[in-house]
C-alpha cells in the first residue's frame, strides 16, 4: 500500500505508516495536479492547508481509498467528488482544543498586564514601569460566547484564576453546566456586564459580523474582547475605530477575514491592540498531535478498515451505503430544514422509518449532523454528530417500523424546541428525495434549490400580496405550491425560487398582516 504526503507532518506521523508496511510518497515539494505521478496508484493522501485535492485529481486517483486532512478544515478538499469517487476522508477535529484555550489565556494575560506594550517599551530603550500598570484577573468578569469544548476549556483555566464566568450559547441548556462554574446571559447582558470577552462560536451568515460597531459599544469602557475562533466575526474596521475612540481598553485578535492580514488593515494602527498570526492551533503538541492522528487513523483504515473522524462516510463499511445515497441526501435535508426553523435548545429528537429503510443509523447520523453543525463550534461529522447530540442534552429516539403508510418508504423525523415540528420526506422510483408532510401539511415538494416555507391565514388575496412584493423585487418564482386543510385556519405555501432572497424581504413578507411564519430553506446539493 502506497501514501501521499504533500504536505510536511511529523516524523512520528510517518513512523506510523512505516510500521504498519505502509510505502510512503514524499511529495511536499512536488507540484500537485491531476498529473502527479503517483495520483493513479496511491491508496492514501496526507494533506495540510497547503495542497488541494480537487475533482481533476480525485477522477485520475483510481486506488485512492482515503483522504486524510491533518487538521480541521476541509474546504481544500473536493467532498461530493471524493465521495462519489467512493472515498473516504477524515479530519482530525479535537488535536487542537487545548492549544487554541491556551491561547485564548495568554492573550488574556497579555491584555491585563500590557505585556506586548511593556517588552516594546524596554526594545526601544524606555523604563515605563508606572506607564503600563495593568489589572488582575481575579474577581474579574469573563464573557465567552460558544460553550463548545473549546469554550469550555477556556472556562476551567480562567476559574483557576478566580473569575466570574459568564456564558452565552443558545444551543446549551443550563442545566447541562455546574452553576457554581457559570452563568447563563442573554448576548446583550454578557457583553454589558463582563471585563473580558472571548468568542469560540462558528463563522457563519447568523455570525458574521456579529460584533459590529453597535455591538462593540454596549462593552464597558474598560473591558477587553479576544477572538480566536473564525476571522470575521468581529468587524475590524468597527473594532479599529472603536479603539481609536477608546470606547473599550483593549482587544486581541488571532484569526482575520483576510489571512495573511493585509498591509492596509485598520487594525495595524488601532491602538490597545495584540494581534498574533493565526497561532491558536500552532503548538508543538497540537502540530505533532494531527500529524499522529491522521497517520493513525489512516493506517487503521487501510489495514483493518476502521474509521474515524469520517466527513463523508457514516458507517465503517461503505458497501453498505449501496443503494441509501438517496435516503442519505433526504435525511441530510430533513436535518438542515429542522436546523433553520428550530428555536432555542434542541431538547428531543425524534427519527422513524417506515418501509424500506432499515439502515436507520447512518440515516438519523445524517440528519443529526446536518441539524447540529450550525448550533455548535466544533465542526460535526458522521461519526461525532450522535456523541455532540449527547452533549447537547438531547433526548434521541429512533425508531424502524414496517407497518404500512401510503409511501413505500418514509422518514418521519420530529424536533422538539421551543417549538415542535415535524418533517416527512419520501424516495420515490426515480429515486429522488421529496417531501411529503411539512408540519402537518400534506404535499409533495422536489428537494432542489431554493424554498421558501410560508405559512398564512386561510383567506384571499395572500398569494397575490407575497408573489407581488416577490416580483416588485425581481425575485422569479419557480413554483407556488400550496396546501389548504379544512381542519386548520392557516394554509401552508412553499415557494420554489431561482436565487436566494435577502433577509430585508424575508422581513418585508413577515409585516403581510397574514403571513405567521417564513423561512428560507436551501437545499443541500447531494453528498
Amino acid at each position: 500500500m502506497k501514501v501521499i504526503v504533500s504536505d510536511p507532518i511529523s516524523d512520528e506521523g510517518l513512523k506510523i505508516f512505516r510500521k504498519n508496511g505502509i510505502e510512503v510518497i514524499d511529495a511536499v515539494e512536488s507540484k500537485i495536479d491531476e498529473n502527479y505521478e503517483h495520483v493513479s496508484s496511491a491508496n492514501g493522501w496526507v494533506i495540510r492547508s497547503g495542497t488541494t485535492l480537487d475533482a481533476k485529481i480525485i477522477a485520475k486517483a483510481n486506488n485512492l481509498s482515503v483522504i486524510g486532512r491533518a487538521g480541521v478544515g476541509i474546504d481544500n478538499i473536493d467532498i461530493s467528488a471524493a465521495t462519489r469517487k467512493g472515498v473516504v476522508v477524515m479530519n482530525t477535529p479535537d488535536a487542537n482544543t487545548i492549544s487554541a484555550a491556551e491561547h485564548t489565556m495568554a492573550l488574556i494575560l497579555s491584555l491585563s498586564r500590557n505585556v506586548s506594550y511593556g517588552n516594546q517599551s524596554l526594545l526601544n530603550g524606555n523604563w515605563d514601569r508606572h506607564r503600563f500598570i495593568g489589572s488582575e484577573l481575579r474577581y474579574k468578569t469573563l464573557g465567552i460566547i460558544g460553550l463548545g469544548k473549546i469554550g469550555r476549556e477556556v472556562m476551567q483555566r480562567a476559574l483557576g484564576f478566580n473569575m466570574k464566568i459568564l456564558g452565552f450559547d443558545p444551543f446549551i441548556k443550563e442545566d447541562m453546566l455546574r452553576s457554581d462554574d457559570i452563568k447563563l446571559y442573554e448576548l446583550e447582558k454578557l457583553i454589558g456586564e463582563s471585563d473580558f470577552i472571548t468568542v469560540h462560536i462558528p463563522l457563519n451568515d447568523d455570525t458574521k459580523n456579529l460584533f459590529d460597531y453597535n455591538m462593540l459599544s454596549k462593552m464597558k469602557k474598560e473591558a477587553r474582547i479576544i477572538n480566536v475562533a473564525r476571522g470575521g466575526i468581529i468587524n475590524e474596521s468597527d473594532l479599529a475605530e472603536i479603539l481609536k475612540e477608546g470606547k473599550i481598553a483593549g482587544a486581541a485578535l488571532d484569526v482575520f477575514e483576510k489571512e495573511p492580514l493585509p498591509k492596509s488593515s485598520p487594525l495595524l494602527e488601532a491602538p490597545n491592540i495584540i494581534l498574533t498570526p493565526h497561532l491558536g492551533g500552532s503548538t508543538k503538541e497540537a502540530k505533532a498531535g494531527v500529524s499522529t492522528a491522521i497517520c493513525n487513523q489512516i493506517s487503521n483504515y487501510l489495514v483493518n478498515e476502521e474509521l474515524e473522524n469520517a466527513v463523508n462516510f457514516p458507517i465503517q463499511d461503505s458497501s453498505d451505503l449501496k443503494g441509501i445515497t438517496s435516503f442519505l441526501n433526504l435525511a441530510d435535508n430533513l436535518g438542515m430544514i429542522h436546523s433553520s426553523i428550530a428555536t432555542g435548545p434542541i431538547k428531543k429528537v425524534s427519527i422513524n422509518c417506515f418501509g424500506t429503510i432499515d439502515q436507520i443509523k447512518p440515516i438519523s447520523l445524517s440528519f443529526l449532523r446536518s441539524l447540529l453543525q450550525k448550533r455548535v463550534p466544533e465542526r460535526v461529522n458522521f461519526i461525532n454528530a450522535e456523541t455532540v447530540a449527547k452533549e447537547l442534552g438531547i433526548d434521541i429516539s429512533l425508531n424502524y417500523s414496517t407497518s404500512d403508510s401510503n409511501y413505500s418508504n418514509l422518514i418521519s423525523a420530529k424536533v422538539v424546541s421551543e417549538n415542535e415540528n415535524i418533517f416527512e420526506g419520501s424516495v420515490f422510483n426515480d429515486d429522488l428525495p421529496r417531501l411529503v408532510n411539512l408540519m402537518g401539511y400534506k404535499m409533495e415538494v422536489n428537494l432542489k434549490g431554493t424554498l421558501l416555507f410560508i405559512k398564512n391565514d386561510d383567506v384571499p388575496g395572500v398569494i397575490g400580496k407575497v408573489g407581488s412584493l416577490l416580483g416588485d423585487n425581481s425575485i422569479n418564482i419557480g413554483a407556488y405550491l400550496l396546501s389548504q386543510s379544512s381542519e386548520k385556519s392557516l394554509a401552508f405555501a412553499v415557494i420554489r425560487l431561482d436565487s436566494p432572497i435577502h433577509s430585508e424581504l424575508i422581513s418585508q413578507l413577515q409585516l403581510i398582516e397574514e403571513v405567521k411564519f417564513v423561512s428560507q430553506i436551501e437545499i443541500n446539493a447531494p453528498h
